[in-house]
Parts: structure tokens; sequence; C-alpha cells
């Protein structure tokens, strides 16, 4: 494992229409974080977990420093890119330079969190990684400045039970060669597994599988059509499945139990990522 790489801090997922995306994740039970306005331009609310969260992402237009999620997001709404956690985003920078990663330098931003105690920034560093060096999506290490005011104890209960991020599986129709990518960025060595094969990150894990293997692992749960490879699926943990999934339907949603007992929805209604209730 690298040194300045610790794991999986959030993953972001990445819309055209914020008010829509808010809307689907609200019905599916999560509890959502205020509107949030970076000084990037773009926009967001986060779904917080005790240790880890997702992000609704939204850039309005063609911004600097924001293309990727844009041009993400003219094809389709889906998972866009994985944040890595790092208490030192500019010795993640030189570690990743020197083992060719092509990370960007490192830029500082922030947004304003509107709190019972009144506005706070919210502050971070991040630096990205090469997308060459990493197929399936944009991967950047994020280090938080002020993580009182990100971590707020009001966001982190939803009515589906859900506790927190579980697994990210990304689909690919080069397995081997889409593994090996991450094998280099975590400088580990993939574990085989029935469906493929998985990255440990540090703590949440990356699965690598083909169409095949995802289409047994999700029977019947519609997946996205976008080019592979591309983060096809996301694993949540949840302390009742049953509650997940009569909250789900409750929001006029489509769930399906797994063989495996967890619950899915299919990316039609998960705004192009299959999301997994487990």
């Amino acid at each position: 494992m690298r040194k300045h790489v610790k794991g999986i801090d959030h993953v972001v997922i990445t819309a055209r229409d914020l008010d829509s995306i808010e809307g689907s994740f609200r019905r599916m039970g999560f509890t959502l974080t205020p509107r949030g306005h970076h000084t990037l331009g773009s926009q967001n609310h986060c779904v917080m977990f005790g240790q880890d969260y997702f992000e609704l992402l939204m850039v309005p237009q063609r911004l600097p420093g924001r293309e990727y999620y844009y041009d993400f997001a003219r094809i389709g709404d889906g998972l866009a890119a994985i944040a890595l956690k790092t208490e030192n985003a500019r010795g993640a920078y030189g570690e990743l330079t020197a083992a060719a990663l092509a990370p960007s330098e490192p830029v500082d931003f922030s947004r304003p969190v509107q709190l019972a105690e009144g506005t706070k920034n919210a502050s971070f560093r991040i630096t990205q990684l090469g997308l060459e060096h990493t197929p399936g999506g944009q991967l950047f290490l994020c280090q938080h400045f002020t993580r009182d005011v990100v971590w707020r104890p009001e966001y982190q209960m939803h009515a589906n039970t859900a506790t927190g991020l579980a697994a990210i599986v990304i689909l690919s129709s080069e397995v081997a060669a889409t593994a090996a990518a991450y094998e280099r960025l975590f400088d580990v060595k993939a574990k085989a597994i029935p469906e493929g094969l998985l990255v440990n990150s540090g703590d949440i894990p990356i699965a690598v599988v083909d169409e095949r293997a995802l289409a047994k692992r999700l029977p019947g749960v519609w997946i996205s059509a976008r080019h592979q490879p591309f983060m096809a699926a996301l694993f949540i943990h949840v302390a009742d499945r049953d509650a997940a999934e009569k909250t789900l339907r409750a929001g006029g949603l489509h769930p399906l139990r797994m063989p495996d007992g967890s619950v899915a929805l299919g990316a039609a209604e998960a705004h192009g990522v299959a999301v997994v209730f487990g």
C-alpha cells in the first residue's frame, strides 16, 4: 500500500439535473445534506455515513478543472469518480508523481455550509490522477481540512438504514488489464474472486468484473450501457435489508431481491449506477 493513500473517502455520482437526482435519492431513503456551491463552480448534495460518503454532483457548464464531470454527464448520469483518503495531498502528489501516475498539481477549494450555529466553510485540497491511469473513471486524492463541518451527525441517519459504502464494481471487457491499473495505483496485488478480481484500496474494495459475471451476481438488474470500462455498481451496507426494500418501494421504486438476500436497484432508477443494499 502507498504511504499517502488511506482508502476511499467518497464516490461521486454525476448528473445533468441536480434537482432530479436529489429527488431520486431522497425517495431511496437517503438523508441529503443541503445543496452546496463549490468555489470551483459545481454544486452538490452529500449522503454522509460514519466514515465515508457519496456525493451527488452537477457541473452546470464546462468549468476549468471540472471538465471531466461536465463531459461525463453529457453522455449520461452515473458513478463518475472515486475520491481517495489522504492526510497529505501534497505528499500524495509527490508519491504518485514518482510512480508516474500523472497527478495534477494540488488545488484548494471550499463550499459554504449552513449550520445551526451559522455558516462555515468546508475546505478541501485535491490532486487528480491522470485519466489514462484509472480506467473506468476519475480518481483523485482528497484531504479534508474541516471534517467537523462535513461529517455532521444530523445527516448520518437514513430511512433505508444505510451505514456506509461497501464496494465499488467496475465493469470491463478486459478484467485483468483494468485491474492491473488499480494494482499499480494502490501498490497491491489483486485477489481472485468468483466474479473477477478484487483490488484492496485500504478499506472499501474495488471489484473488476465482466458482463457475464455481473449479470450472474445481479440477476435481472439493469446495468448502464455506457462504454466499458466504467463504474457500474455501488454496494452499500445497511442495518436492515427488509427496511431498505420497504423504503425503496414506498418511494415508488422497483428494487429486486438478489440470491444472497441483498436488495438491488437498477441503473435506470438510480441515475446510471446500480445500487445494491446489503
